[in-house]
């Protein structure tokens, strides 16, 4: 489907009135999603409510995924399959936060440096969940 001109105009418009990371961070989420989603079907043998002999499994709803980026936190939803277990290739299991990251904190902590302290650095070293969340999702 091609935009006529008045359409792309309005486009741009709204993309330079909208905050630029807020832009990538939505593109970012929504190409990752499309992703996850593609990997599923392949791997079950049929896109959502479709009816196919080669259909391995059902889906089974979604589970929430945090992925801290550099462009922002993004919240992806993991497909939940009946029978077995699916999780895309393009995330690392279990991986909550970048490495660099991580030492920081585990440096600060070595160091006693108060929780609240290492909280305010995580935000301000760009995740924007800080550490409370961590202890939660992991």
């Amino acid at each position: 489907m091609a935009l006529d001109q008045s359409a792309l105009l309005d486009l741009l418009e709204s993309l330079k009135a909208a905050d630029a990371d807020d832009v990538i961070r939505h593109a970012l989420q929504a190409v990752l999603q499309a992703l996850i989603e593609a990997e599923a079907t392949a791997m079950i043998g049929a896109a959502p409510h479709q009816r196919t002999d080669q259909r391995t499994t059902q889906r089974n709803g979604h589970r929430d995924r945090l992925l801290t980026t550099a462009a922002g936190d993004l919240e992806l939803k993991i497909p939940k399959l009946r029978s077995g277990s699916f999780f895309p290739s393009l995330l690392e299991r279990r991986r909550r936060i970048d490495q660099a990251l991580f030492a920081v904190v585990m440096e600060a902590y070595l160091h006693g440096v108060s929780t609240r302290s290492v909280d305010d650095l995580v935000k301000a070293l760009g995740a924007d969940s800080g550490i409370t969340t961590w202890s939660m999702t992991s």
